[in-house]
């Protein structure tokens, strides 16, 4: 596998050929080698939150689209299951004498495995998937512990760094007294992790800022307004305030939103300056106010 090339499968090519009844994958690979062999091998990779939702038929009728598409039949079927087991390993389609279709798949269920055994290992993909292994409660923060320094450890490129912080951050999903443990027990990543989030927060709002402002200044231009720019600085905070929050919890409250726009540039700062530090919503947009 060394001299061979991994091909993500671009998505556009399958909803042109299955139209609308695309099924869409999360991360299809093609691996191809370079010594003339011209069948290639297809990692189907399917990621589950919920394994509720995980349907074999589904996976089986990716495998059997993409199959025909890329004219293969070399095709691996893999599910990763974040929470919770494979509710249905095994499909098998006939009649009472014989089967016609069989169909099985790998599946790595993270929640089985023991966080322990990963706990120091350099690869990069498992030390950020700690938090959603199997773990005694009590050492919960290790894991998330261990998560950062794996990150910091094996990951040198800065825009990865502040992309995966997220990634561990959300899995882990520490509650207050936790965050107070990880705080006292391992200073060293919490410092790490500090410096991320104001790095993160600083690049995101001076982006935001910076298009705000270039919306603002249009908009006052062709309004005639002397104060566009200012007006567009604004703009660019809460826009990016929005933006930071939608990646931490998801869909913004109507009734925050509201607020968030009504705001003033210093209530915006201090606000995105929360961010990562809080663990529910109403931390970001409360006191100060």
């Amino acid at each position: 596998m060394a001299d061979a090339e991994i091909l993500p499968v671009r998505q556009e090519q399958l909803k042109q050929r299955l139209a609308d009844r695309f099924r869409e994958l999360d991360v299809p690979l093609l691996v191809q080698w370079p010594d003339g062999r011209r069948e290639a091998l297809l990692f189907v990779i399917e990621e589950e939150s919920d394994p509720r939702r995980f349907s074999i038929h589904r996976l089986a009728h990716y495998c059997l689209d993409l199959a025909e598409l890329l004219e293969t039949d070399r095709v691996v079927p893999v599910v990763i299951f974040l929470r919770g087991e494979a509710n249905r390993r095994e499909l098998a389609l006939g009649g009472e004498r014989h089967t016609y279709l069989s169909f099985r798949f790998l599946a790595c269920e993270l929640a089985t495995l023991p966080y322990e055994r990963y706990r120091d290992s350099d690869n990069i993909v498992a030390r950020l998937n700690l938090p959603n292994m199997r773990y005694d409660q009590e050492r919960k923060v290790d894991a998330y512990a261990q998560a950062m320094r794996g990150l910091v450890g094996l990951e040198r490129d800065p825009e990865k760094q502040l992309k995966y912080i997220e990634f561990v951050d959300i899995y882990a999903n520490l509650d207050d007294n936790e965050r107070v443990r990880y705080e006292r027990d391992y200073p060293d990543e919490a410092k790490t992790m500090s410096s991320f989030a104001e790095r993160f927060i600083q690049q995101g709002i001076q982006k935001g800022i910076q298009q705000g402002i270039e919306q603002g200044i249009q908009r006052g231009k062709e309004e005639g307004k002397e104060e566009g720019k200012e007006e567009g600085k604004q703009e660019g905070e809460a826009v990016m305030l929005l933006r930071l929050l939608q990646l931490k919890f998801g869909d913004v409250p109507a009734a925050i939103r509201q607020e968030i726009e009504r705001a003033d540039a210093q209530a915006l700062l201090q606000w995105s300056e929360r961010v990562l530090t809080a663990t529910r919503i109403e931390q970001v947009i409360g006191g100060n106010r």
